[in-house]
């Protein structure tokens, strides 16, 4: 192992180190928190050759851009985004080398996704809240990467064993993710508290809704119609998941994200399926978002499909990694 620096020489609006979330933490009160996009921080790091919850960087708008001292192997995944290594064209979604001393930019489309994910070979050194390196700004975790910092890390890469200017080194399976420029379906699965709103689930399937700025790390606000219940009669505070589909006495819907209150007194009216909550996780300001219905083993068919191809990709990294006398360290533990 070797200790690796990446001087950081540029951020965007929020850079911060992140991982899929805390486990078991729910129980004592504390939101699992993690990536937004799971499903794109979960890749980027079986493409740099780490298990899939290792710690990375995930950047929120403008340029992201890293320096390293020595030769490194990352990845970057998440929104559509123009990579750079010493201002040549890079490619995103793959295993990439950077070279000691070369500046590595990533600047993601915000029009088309909301944040990008840099994974690097090795442990990040950062600090940990409940065994996680997820921000948790209410319990004052920021986790705040700010331009000027120097990352540290811990490494075994150096290097592949193979000639300069040979052909492409890899050719994956990587499961990269549509974002189309229209209205992104979502798929949701009713719940009991849509029967208390008769209509509602006619009125969300038949509507656009568009994300305002007033969201955050606790949920997407979105702007389009609604129905309240018709009587004054208090909701009992219950527990909510992630993805639950919320309508607050405001006339807009609430996708409530990885850091919301684990309790709500208000009416639940459906979750988003697993499999679309990193889509949800990518949409900013004024993105429009449509809800489709699909019942729960829909739902839970298309999270196996997805889990299917992430394994396969693990799979593929390793036997192509290991092929160029390089051995990652791949661990295949559950999804959050």
């Amino acid at each position: 192992m070797k200790t690796v620096a990446l001087d950081v020489t540029s951020t965007g609006w929020i850079t911060t180190f992140q991982d899929l979330g805390r486990c078991g933490t729910e129980q004592r009160g504390v939101p699992t928190g993690g990536a937004a996009d799971q499903h794109s921080a979960a890749v980027a790091n079986l493409l740099a050759g780490n298990p899939r919850g290792a710690a990375l960087i995930e950047n929120l708008g403008g340029e992201l851009a890293l320096v390293p001292d020595t030769d490194v192997l990352l990845a970057v995944t998440g929104a559509p985004s123009r990579v750079t290594v010493a201002g040549s064209t890079a490619d995103s979604w793959a295993p990439l080398v950077v070279p000691a001393g070369h500046e590595v930019r990533v600047r993601g489309d915000m029009s088309r996704g909301l944040r990008t994910y840099v994974a690097v070979n090795g442990t990040l050194s950062t600090e940990r809240l409940l065994g996680s390196a997820a921000p948790d700004p209410r319990m004052g975790f920021g986790q705040r990467v700010a331009p000027g910092a120097r990352v540290l890390l811990e490494t075994a890469f150096r290097g592949f064993g193979r000639r300069p200017f040979e052909a492409a080194l890899f050719r994956l399976p990587v499961p990269v993710p549509r974002f189309d420029d229209g209205p992104w379906v979502v798929d949701v699965v009713a719940t009991h508290g849509a029967r208390s709103l008769p209509g509602i689930r006619e009125v969300i399937e038949e509507s656009v809704y568009v994300v305002t700025p007033r969201s955050d790390h606790v949920g997407l606000r979105l702007d389009g119609p609604v129905l309240h219940p018709d009587t004054d009669t208090e909701i009992v505070s219950h527990g909510v998941p992630v993805g639950a589909l919320q309508i607050p006495h405001a006339d807009e819907l609430i996708v409530l994200g990885r850091y919301r209150s684990l309790t709500a007194g208000y009416p639940i009216v459906g979750v988003a399926s697993r499999a679309s909550l990193s889509l949800l996780g990518q949409a900013g300001p004024g993105r429009e978002v449509r809800f489709r219905w699909i019942d729960r083993e829909t739902s839970l068919r298309r999270l196996a499909r997805c889990e299917t191809e992430v394994r396969a990709l693990a799979r593929a990294v390793a036997g192509a990694f290991g092929a160029l006398g390089f051995t990652a360290a791949l661990a295949l533990p559950a999804a959050n």
